[in-house]
């Protein structure tokens, strides 16, 4: 599959012109990675955001790292709190700032391609097409604005939940 059809399809870069993804797709690094290659880790340094050409993507976090009711339980074991999959993105978080891998990403499908987008390259880009730039930032903003939306729902789920007490 091309990789402007595979931007074209990718909601963050909804509404770029074909001149636009061209651009984009030039900066765009195909990677493939096999079933439970660890493609980044929690609290690794971010450089870089991908794009699910093909098959799928874990993303894990480490209970422990924050503690809470479970994490004893469970030890350092990764939790799945989201399978990606074709079209969707992962590590975007790292074209906005340099901060810090907030969960891992691990490999869920048999020969999965990726699109790997360079943070460097990304900025350049987005500095010399500021009309571009401002799109997919906004596209961004709203795609991270709906996965906090999300993580919020079921942290307040998993606050107020009460077991029922046994009869």
């Amino acid at each position: 599959m091309e990789k402007i059809d595979i931007l074209r399809r990718t909601d963050i870069f909804y509404d770029l012109t074909g001149a636009q993804l061209e651009m984009l797709a030039s900066i765009c690094e195909e990677r493939f990675v096999k079933l439970g290659d660890l493609i980044f880790e929690e609290n690794s340094q971010g450089e870089e955001m991908f794009v699910i050409a093909r098959g799928a993507v874990e993303i894990l976090v480490d209970p422990s790292i924050v503690g809470g009711p479970g994490a004893k339980k469970r030890g350092s074991m990764p939790v799945t709190i989201a399978t990606l999959r074709t079209g969707q993105t992962f590590g975007e978080i790292s074209l906005v700032d340099q901060g810090l891998r907030t969960a891992s990403a691990r490999c869920a499908e048999t020969e999965t391609q990726l699109l790997a987008i360079q943070r460097g390259k990304f900025i350049k880009l987005c500095d010399t097409y500021p009309e571009m730039g401002y799109r997919v930032m906004r596209n961004i903003a709203a795609d991270l604005s709906f996965k906090i939306r999300g993580s919020d729902l079921a942290i307040r789920e998993q606050l107020l939940w009460r077991p029922r007490p046994a009869a």
